[in-house]
């Protein structure tokens, strides 16, 4: 095959790969900061997905589509950690099935107000052609998404590593105690991260909408994918879920290329290997 073949499967699955970061990059800070395996984080993901499939049909617009519904999302996850979450006195058992409890409450309602069927999303017409690239025509939307993607990396890493609340967040993600002690809300940090989380999941999922459309097993799959990229990068690395995605998002599109029956598996081996040669993931830091 010729190496423009390879190069168009490498930007596959880099394209799914920043995709899969934005889904991440939330849990991993959530985990990081509050030790909850949030398994409903999928599920935002998706919600995000029919969210644009109903502004879209009711108004046209993708772009507002891809404004209002992060943003609705992301309240509904600070909600879920004020009124749920926080109320947990058991220990990570009981948040675990809680937001593994969400996680089948929130299929079940989309099923229930969507139906079962999967919706197209169209994308915005600037969006929907071609272009040339190695030798080959590649959809516009994928490059947007890339971009896109890419552009929101950047601001996270900007916002966490550059501002006052940044510092705030990655304090209380290595020492709550220590932030609480210095005066901070850190129950309050803890809900803007949590619904920040959910609003970037939100956001990959209106940006997959047109990509992969909204359907109701969307959240199943990418959960093992965005868990893998949390285990492999390090709990609270961001720069971690960013090289974690697309290490397992490239060995997915090659994987597929070359042994298709066993593209899934290349995955849990990396994560094995990780636990056994890292526990603490690549970018991790030692507890």
């Amino acid at each position: 095959m010729p190496l423009s073949f390879y190069a168009t499967q490498a930007l596959h699955g880099l394209v799914y790969g920043m995709l899969l970061f934005l889904v991440a990059s939330g849990l991993t800070l959530v985990f990081g900061m509050m030790r909850v395996l949030n398994i409903a984080h999928a599920s935002f993901y998706m919600l995000g997905a029919y969210f644009a499939y109903s502004i879209v049909t009711a108004t046209g617009s993708f772009w507002l589509a891809l404004l209002v519904a992060p943003i609705a999302v992301g309240l509904i996850g600070a909600g879920v950690e004020r009124f749920l979450l926080r109320q947990m006195r058991g220990g990570h058992v009981l948040e675990l099935m809680l937001t593994f409890g969400l996680f089948y409450i929130v299929g079940e309602a989309v099923i229930w107000i969507w139906g079962s069927v999967a919706h197209q999303v169209p994308a915005p017409s600037p969006l929907s052609g071609s272009v040339p690239l190695f030798g080959a025509q590649y959809p516009v939307y994928r490059l947007f998404i890339l971009g896109v993607s890419a552009s929101i990396c950047v601001a996270l890493w900007l916002v966490l590593m550059g501002t006052r609340i940044g510092i705030i967040i990655r304090s209380a993600v290595s020492d709550g105690e220590m932030v609480s002690a210095l005066g901070i809300d850190v129950s309050l940090v803890r809900m803007g991260v949590f619904g920040a989380g959910a609003g970037l999941a939100a956001f990959a999922g209106v940006i997959a909408a047109p990509f992969l459309q909204a359907e109701p097993m969307m959240d199943s799959a990418i959960l093992i994918d965005a868990f893998a990229v949390v285990v492999v990068g390090g709990f609270g690395s961001i720069f971690g879920a960013l090289v974690a995605a697309q290490l397992i998002a490239l060995l997915q599109s090659f994987g597929i290329l070359f042994v298709p029956e066993l593209a899934t598996v290349f995955e849990f081996i990396l994560m094995t290997a990780v636990f056994i040669l890292r526990p603490q993931g690549l970018f991790g830091e030692t507890s």
